[in-house]
C-alpha cells in the first residue's frame, strides 16, 4: 500500500490539481535506460508519484516503460495515480515545434496525457545540441509569447492538465541573454 505522500494544490485560478511535493527526477549523466527504468520502478514502490522528465534527458522512454510495468505488475492501478512532468526542449522553442514535441514526449511516455508541461529554459537554440557548452552563436532568444500560445493549445487539446516555465529566474534570464547579446 502506498504511503501518503503529502501534496500541494496548484492551479490557474479556475482549475486545481494535487501535486505530490516529493518527486523524482530523471535526468542522468550519462544516459542509461535500464538503470533509471529500474530506479523508477523502486520510486513506485516505495510510493513515489511524482516523476520529472524532459526530452533532452533521454529518461522519457524509460519511464514510459516503467510506467506501463508497474501497471501490469500491480505496483499502481493506473497512470492517474502519478504525476508526470515533462518539458518543451530550447531546440523546439518555436511555435511550430511546439505540438510535435509534445507528441514526441508522449509517445515516448507511452502516454495519452502530461500533468504539467513546462517551457524548460527562457531561450531557443538552432541545430541539435550534441555537446556543452552549446555554443553561442546557436542561442537565440525565445518567442515567449507565440511559444506560450502553443503551450495553451497543447493543454486546451488535454494533451497536458498544465503548463508553465522553468530555470526562468532573473539570475538565469540575465545570463542566457548575456550570452545571446554577446
Amino acid at each position: 500500500m502506498a504511503a501518503n505522500v503529502p501534496k500541494v494544490t496548484i492551479g490557474n485560478g479556475s482549475q486545481t490539481m494535487p501535486l505530490p511535493v516529493i518527486g523524482l527526477g530523471t535526468a542522468t549523466h550519462p544516459q542509461v535506460s535500464e538503470t533509471t527504468k529500474s530506479a523508477i520502478l523502486d520510486a513506485i514502490e516505495t510510493s513515489y508519484r511524482h516523476f520529472d522528465t524532459a526530452f533532452i534527458y533521454g529518461s522519457e522512454q524509460p519511464l514510459g516503460e516503467a510506467i506501463a510495468e508497474a501497471i501490469k505488475t500491480g505496483l499502481i492501478k493506473s497512470r492517474d495515480e502519478l504525476f508526470i512532468t515533462s518539458k518543451l526542449w530550447c531546440t523546439f522553442a518555436s511555435p511550430e515545434f511546439v505540438l510535435p514535441a509534445i507528441k514526441t514526449s508522449l509517445k515516448n511516455l507511452q502516454l495519452d496525457y502530461l500533468d504539467l508541461f513546462l517551457v524548460h529554459r527562457p531561450l531557443k537554440i538552432s541545430g541539435e545540441v550534441k555537446r556543452l557548452p552549446i555554443l553561442k552563436e546557436t542561442i537565440f532568444p525565445i518567442d515567449i509569447k507565440a511559444v506560450w500560445e502553443v503551450m495553451e493549445e497543447c493543454q486546451n487539446l488535454g494533451l497536458t492538465k498544465a503548463i508553465a516555465v522553468s530555470n526562468f529566474s532573473f539570475f538565469i534570464l540575465f545570463y542566457w541573454i548575456s550570452i545571446v547579446l554577446r
